[in-house]
């Protein structure tokens, strides 16, 4: 076997042990990490958003990973357990997975993929996080990839959990899972639920500075 592929095998073993532990009895979520009384949802502006090419040829590699069920829910109930198992994951991936741009690590400039050799940017560890909550039991219906505006005016990408207390953000520059207006964020555009086609979210600013790790 190829040393990166034991090495992703080995973290990936990991991931499930870690999450294993977590829903068996881990620690109870820091209470800093979750504000049910200040969540909200990510307010959608009228029109359709174009998706990014590199997102529209990872759905031509992976169809299944963009489809829709309109039959599953389109929130999550946000309990305990749940919410655990989305600060586990969300924390693992980021402690599993190496940051490395698309160019160096692609030879490309833009391309979403699963970070399968251990090696990813914000996308891809979002991907993953996706893949693992799934597995979790989680609706890919509630869990949307979202564009933003990070706190330097760069493009970014995260993951929005939407749940019935709000919209909780997925990051990998931060552990914390924050409701999407304490990212300090603005955004953009994201997965829309009822098809493939995305929308507009109206540059709506998170106004509210983000938390760190």
């Amino acid at each position: 076997m190829p040393r990166a592929s034991f090495v992703w095998l080995a973290r990936a073993v990991a991931i499930t042990l870690f999450l294993l532990l977590v829903l068996v009895g881990g620690p109870r979520a820091s209470a800093t990490e979750i504000r049910p009384s200040d969540a909200a949802w990510i307010p959608i502006a009228d029109g359709s958003a174009q998706p990014t090419a590199a997102w529209s040829e990872f759905c031509e590699r992976f169809p299944a990973e963009c489809a829709i069920n309109p039959a599953e829910p389109a929130t999550i109930q946000l309990d305990k357990r749940v919410w655990k198992t989305i600060v586990a994951i969300n924390k693992r991936v980021n402690a599993t997975v190496s940051p490395r741009e698309d160019i160096n690590h692609w030879g490309v400039i833009d391309r979403w993929d699963y970070p399968n050799d251990g090696y990813g940017d914000c996308e891809d560890y979002q991907i993953l996080k996706r893949r693992l909550l799934i597995e979790a039991g989680l609706p890919r219906r509630a869990l949307r990839m979202v564009v933003v505006l990070d706190e330097l005016g760069q493009g970014h990408a995260v993951m929005a959990v939407r749940t019935h207390q709000g919209d909780f953000i997925l990051d990998n520059k931060r552990d914390a899972v924050l409701p999407w207006h304490q990212t300090g964020y603005v955004f953009i555009k994201s997965e829309g639920d009822t098809s493939l086609a995305w929308v507009t979210l109206g540059n709506q600013v998170a106004v509210t500075s983000a938390i760190s790790r």
